[in-house]
């Protein structure tokens, strides 16, 4: 279909026009790249209005003919179409965000930001494993480059610690790939999804790769690609390649995952109890969700895996409103992130909830209201979509919901 073409080509396009445009126009960058990325979400819109919740199996299928090495399509299920909407709207949120935190060569900042959108959606729409696997490893390149170049005091180290941790850690799945090709003669997702079963001990190998340290030294604006779209990388491959192609060693390895996630999900919240710096302390609340996220699919439970990738998702709305208010809002005003800092009315509430538990909640409804006229244009652009994705997925889950639960049936061994 043309608009899964489209969705993958127009952040390419937006990030060439970007960088043939005159540098001194710094309001016209800025135009087009939002309306780029704006173009990108409608046609996501359009994606998730013609596909069918009530359907299995991939649907909108795009193929490219004439290929005779890699049976290379595209196309979305119940799960790839959420992640790939998660996707088109973070994008527009990080390109306001960055409008005032980046004064540093925006046409480079901005075209860095389409290009990652369009390898980063090639990701969650891929129906072949070398597409998929080429695709994941490009997310790097401009990730990098928004890290080391518009980073804090620690970038460049920050950057080279993201790139080898992760260019090395996907090398071993690069191998398993190439070895599944070389066994089945393909590297279509939906086919060997059908042959798995004939080829019980074909080796998979996953990874999960931390992203603490570069959250840490990331301005708010990356912050928010990193903690809205790059945590649901690695989760994702787990669904479609691990749990989706090889149940049998999945089933087998079962109660390893949990453990391990259990372990990640228990330190990294002490982990968070030691930290004083704001950021970080988000940053590795990041990961213990995720841990959380990894027991639920694990679970070989329909609620288990919805409930993950539900989570997985309103994680990507969350937490990129968390780094906006920390690293945007908070340090933009007072330029430091450290906890015990920033107490204020919160002390003297606190004293009076021990002997007027109700007038202390009517009256904690001020540092709210009285926050808001210090807000500006561009924050409240930025924060009320995802304050409106969060009641909305909160109040109405089942707008989710009804379009995971046939996908997640389906990955039940």
């Amino acid at each position: 279909m043309f608009v899964v073409y489209s969705i993958v080509i127009i952040p390419f396009i937006g990030a060439i026009h970007v960088s043939l445009t005159d540098e001194k126009r710094v309001g016209g960058i800025r135009r087009l790249s939002l309306i780029y990325t704006c173009m990108t979400y409608y046609i996501s819109i359009m994606i998730w209005i013609e596909f069918d919740g009530s359907k299995v199996g991939i649907q909108i299928v795009s193929k490219f003919t004439g290929w005779d090495i890699f049976n290379i399509a595209f196309g979305v299920d119940g799960l790839s179409v959420f992640f790939v909407l998660l996707t088109a709207l973070t994008i527009p949120i990080a390109v306001i965000s960055g409008y005032y935190i980046e004064e540093r060569n925006q046409k480079l900042y901005l075209s860095l930001i389409m290009i990652f959108s369009g390898f980063i959606i090639l990701v969650f729409i891929s129906l072949d494993l070398i597409i998929f696997y080429v695709s994941f490893e490009a997310v790097l390149v401009p990730l990098t480059l928004l890290v080391g170049i518009y980073g804090g005091r620690r970038r460049i180290s920050a950057a080279y610690l993201l790139f080898l941790y992760t260019l090395f850690g996907s090398l071993p799945m690069l191998l398993s790939f190439l070895s599944i090709y070389t066994i089945t003669k393909t590297t279509n997702i939906v086919v060997l999804s059908i042959m798995s079963k004939d080829y019980p001990n074909m080796i998979w190998l996953g990874i999960f790769i931390g992203l603490a340290t570069a959250h840490a030294e990331a301005n708010s604006a990356v912050s928010v690609v990193l903690a809205g779209l790059v945590l649901k990388l690695a989760t994702y491959a787990h669904i479609r390649v691990l749990i989706q192609l090889i149940t049998d060693q999945t089933e087998y390895f079962q109660g390893i995952v949990l453990v391990i996630s259990m372990i990640s999900v228990i330190y990294t919240a002490f982990i968070c109890m030691r930290q004083t710096d704001f950021k970080q302390l988000v940053a590795y609340s990041l990961i213990n969700h995720i841990g959380i996220v990894c027991l639920g699919i694990y679970s070989n439970t329909v609620t288990g895996v919805e409930g993950g990738i539900m989570l997985l998702i309103s994680h990507g709305v969350v937490s990129p409103a968390l780094f906006i208010l920390v690293g945007g809002v908070i340090y933009d005003r007072y330029h430091n992130r450290t906890i015990r800092y920033y107490r204020g009315e919160f002390i003297s509430l606190a004293g009076v909830f021990q002997t007027f538990p109700v007038i202390t909640i009517l009256a904690s409804s001020s540092i709210v209201i009285s926050a808001l006229i210090d807000i500006t244009r561009q924050e409240f652009h930025v924060l009320i979509p995802l304050l409106i994705l969060m009641l909305a997925l909160g109040v109405y889950p089942n707008i989710v919901l009804d379009y995971l639960h046939v996908s997640c049936s389906s990955l039940i061994y």
